[in-house]
């Protein structure tokens, strides 16, 4: 894999005009919260069709690749919101898609997947992580749409910061659910380039906080990872190229703990009628414990495609 640089600013607004007809342009608003420590916003990526930014990067690699790199079809490796992206956009295109998933991937994203007319490949977790790195896996063909390290998938990413820019001009800080690194590595390549004095955060959870190690031990390193309702970010470890393209973007990893990301998808759902799965819940859980600072802070809530069951639990007080 070649080394990754910063996502250039033109190829972030070339994304957004050739996504433009396949995304929504999704809402910045205000999180109904009284006495948090900053004034926080929300960008809903969650109303995307498919519930999730992944749409965004999947549709801007596959659109832009030429029909006979495309006859074999797409396929992807995805704990399920990117599998869904490269899914839809196939279903659109009539290309045939297979997804190679973790075992442990929740049921309604397995289903989802299957509704949009993908194949799904289950494998074990070592399995899976492994595919992010060879890019290969037995009997797969076609165009492999890599989940996060890839700079047209990034540049997707990216248009998110420039929408958040137009809604917000003067945000002090972004918070970015960290799961491979290529949105909150896409969103800082377009703020970076325009307002660098804005803060981009990575948040992540205890249970699976590989970015929050490695940026104490200032080296890419491997960590004991626990399976958790927050299915949508963390892994057992950093991935090399992404590590040093973070280290370049970010301004540093915010770590919170399963309940207050219980807490903040239960708030999401009571005070802004807004459903988050727990990836996307993460960055409002880190700005609501004040780890982001104060002034105006923006969290991606990345995605909404939590487990029904989960959900009520959550709703109830519980942590599932």
């Amino acid at each position: 894999m070649p080394e990754l640089t910063p996502v250039p600013l033109e190829s972030i607004h070339a994304a957004r005009e050739r996504i433009a007809g396949t995304i929504v342009r999704t809402p910045l608003v205000r999180l109904n919260v009284e006495n948090a420590p900053a004034e926080i916003f929300i960008k809903l990526e969650n109303l995307q069709p498919i519930g999730s930014f992944k749409l965004r990067g999947a549709s801007n690699l596959i659109l832009q690749t030429s029909g006979e790199k495309l006859v074999d079809g797409v396929w992807t490796a995805s704990a399920g919101n990117m599998a869904q992206g490269v899914a839809w956009c196939a279903r659109r295109l009539g290309l045939r898609c297979t997804v190679v998933m973790p075992e442990t991937a929740p049921a309604t994203k397995r289903s989802a997947i299957e509704r949009l007319g993908a194949a799904i490949v289950p494998v074990s977790l070592e399995q899976w992580m492994e595919v992010f790195e060879t890019r290969h896996y037995p009997g797969m063909k076609g165009l492999f749409v890599h989940a996060f390290s890839d700079p047209d998938v990034m540049a997707g990413n990216g248009t998110i910061g420039l929408e958040i820019l137009e809604d917000l001009p003067d945000v002090d800080a972004i918070v970015v659910p960290y799961g491979g690194g290529g949105l909150s590595c896409g969103i800082a390549s377009a703020i970076r380039a325009i307002r660098p004095s804005t803060k981009v955060y990575a948040a992540e959870v205890e249970t699976a906080a590989p970015l929050a190690a490695s940026w104490t031990a200032r080296e890419p390193i491997a960590i004991h990872y626990t399976p958790s309702f927050v299915d949508g970010i963390g892994a057992p470890r950093v991935f090399p190229e992404m590590w040093q393209l973070a280290r370049q973007l970010l301004d540093g990893p915010l770590v919170a703990t399963l309940p207050e990301v219980a807490g903040a998808v239960r708030l999401l759902a009571e005070r802004n009628r807004v459903m988050a799965e727990g990836a996307g819940a993460t960055p409002v859980a880190c700005a609501l414990a004040g780890r982001a600072g104060s002034g105006k802070v923006v969290c991606i809530v990345s995605g909404g495609n939590i487990d029904t069951a989960k959900l009520v639990k959550i709703l109830q007080g519980e942590v599932p």
